[in-house]
């Protein structure tokens, strides 16, 4: 899959168009971002579009959140989205704030995500609760910190682009 911010509309397009390799640990909040990301909302987001699935739009939305590293703005939004992607985005927000037990947690809720197949097949082995581990070494010790932000990056944007394919149908 290649990633294309402007499959995704006029409005999340910009938004979607900058550095989407983010920390490993909790960053640093993109504060110039913030206005963007307030005025952010499911109907401007995917107006213009059918919207079949709102929670699911709410996971991109909470996922934009999470690519500017506001992982506490993304962490309210994903928590009450009871889906397996609410879980998954949860687990995500989770493991790069370095709660990595509470990031195994929600990965559990996820169970298997079609997600995880396409990790699988991109990076030859995919196990979420692995990946939790060697992000947690990584941050620690470095060790494999630059195979670990790619492999962040692209499930961030298979997740984004699973949830926003569903949202419209």
């Amino acid at each position: 899959m290649t990633f294309d911010p402007a499959d995704y509309g006029d409005t999340l397009a910009p938004l979607l168009d900058g550095d989407r390799r983010r920390p490993l640990d909790e960053g640093t909040p993109q504060r110039e971002a913030r206005p963007a990301l307030q005025a952010l909302s499911v109907e401007s987001a995917f107006a213009g579009r059918r919207l079949d699935d709102p929670l699911m739009a709410r996971c991109c939305v909470s996922g934009v959140w999470l690519l500017y590293d506001f992982l506490d703005d993304s962490h309210t939004i994903s928590q009450s989205i009871s889906t397996p992607e609410g879980s998954f985005w949860h687990g995500v927000m989770h493991r790069r704030e370095g709660d990595y037990s509470n990031a195994k947690y929600w990965f559990r809720n996820v169970g298997d995500h079609p997600v995880f197949d396409a990790l699988d097949e991109r990076f030859g082995g995919w196990d979420p609760y692995e990946f939790v581990d060697r992000c947690a070494d990584a941050v620690r010790s470095g060790a494999g910190r630059d195979e670990c932000l790619d492999q962040q990056q692209a499930e961030w944007e298979l997740l984004f682009d699973y949830c926003y394919r569903a949202a419209v149908g």
